[in-house]
């Protein structure tokens, strides 16, 4: 509870003191380097889930609804905090990850599958009404009403919300198979904005080609995969929920990220794992792969014993 309380307080403080870019303020600026709190939010709302919900799988069998409630109503303060930065992207990956925890802590098949079909028919229906009414939408302002519209037609708004897609789109296009080699890409020289963190995939394919993504993906799949394998394998509630949960958090930010990239959903401003530029990102990230490699260790040292 102690890292939610510091997590919350330095969400709060943003909102006072934090530095502003382009419009977001999600960075608290200190002399030596800057530190975004939604990056450490992630994490510490994942511990959170994994231990709360780990203490409380009796009432979960009892009482599936009734014992979810209170972790839910956390979660969604927090999320409050960091979708009114603007940051989008990490809310959503936030309520993302969380409704996959609470869906590995014990709910019923029938049940999981009636609030995925619930949950993809509420996306498609906010798209929808995003479509129609925009910014009279009370959740919904210019800046976020932009990604949409150059989600929807890029090239027809090339000179402005859609010239990150659009530079993408050459990006990967001009890449081709094999690419046009290491350090050669024209996209990254000020056509493509931000080229080092949202569109690093993009330059990755410009100079590697398709088969440079392809590599790419194939080691973040043998990651995760190798994260869900450690959640399986351990036989505590606690350390299997964290190994999902964190996992989950790599699987959606690659997903999301890849989408904004391709052009299969809004830009988000999120970062590729471990690829993109990001201090806070790149630590927050390497200590959930201690955490992992910790439960791996453990689970390893049990089975040893068991065969000594």
């Amino acid at each position: 509870m102690a890292g939610i309380a510091i997590t919350t307080f330095s969400l709060l403080l943003l909102l006072i003191y934090g530095r502003e870019i382009y419009g977001a303020r999600r960075w608290i600026e200190t002399p030596f380097f800057n530190i975004q709190p939604a990056e450490i939010a992630k994490v510490m709302i994942i511990w959170y889930l994994a231990y709360i919900l780990s203490r409380r799988q009796k009432k979960i069998n009892e009482d599936f609804f009734k014992a979810i409630v209170a972790p839910i109503i956390l979660v969604a303060f927090i999320v409050f905090f960091i979708y009114i930065q603007p940051d989008t992207g990490s809310s959503f990956i936030i309520v993302i990850v969380g409704t996959l925890m609470i869906f590995a802590s014990g709910i019923s098949p029938k049940l999981a599958v009636i609030s995925g079909i619930s949950g993809i028919s509420l996306l498609l229906a906010v798209s929808q009404l995003i479509r129609h009414y925009g910014t009279r939408l009370f959740f919904l302002n210019e800046y976020r009403y932009n990604r949409f519209l150059g989600f929807w037609d890029p090239f027809t708004l090339a000179e402005g919300s859609g010239l990150q897609l659009v530079n993408s789109y050459y990006a990967l296009g001009r890449g081709g198979l094999f690419g046009v080699g290491f350090g050669n890409s024209v996209q990254k020289t000020g056509y493509l904005p931000f080229p080092y963190t949202d569109f690093i995939v993009s330059i990755i394919g410009e100079e590697f080609g398709l088969i440079g993504i392809m590599l790419l993906l194939i080691m973040a799949t043998l990651l995760i995969s190798r994260m869900f394998l450690t959640a399986v394998r351990s036989n505590r509630p606690f350390d299997s929920l964290l190994c999902i949960g964190i996992a989950s958090l790599f699987l959606i930010q690659s997903l999301i990220n890849l989408g904004g990239v391709v052009g299969l959903m809004p830009i988000t401003g999120v970062t590729f794992p471990f690829i993109s530029y990001g201090g806070t990102s790149l630590i927050v990230l390497s200590g959930t792969l201690g955490l992992i490699a910790n439960v791996s260790a453990r689970v390893n040292y049990n089975k040893a014993l068991k065969q000594t």
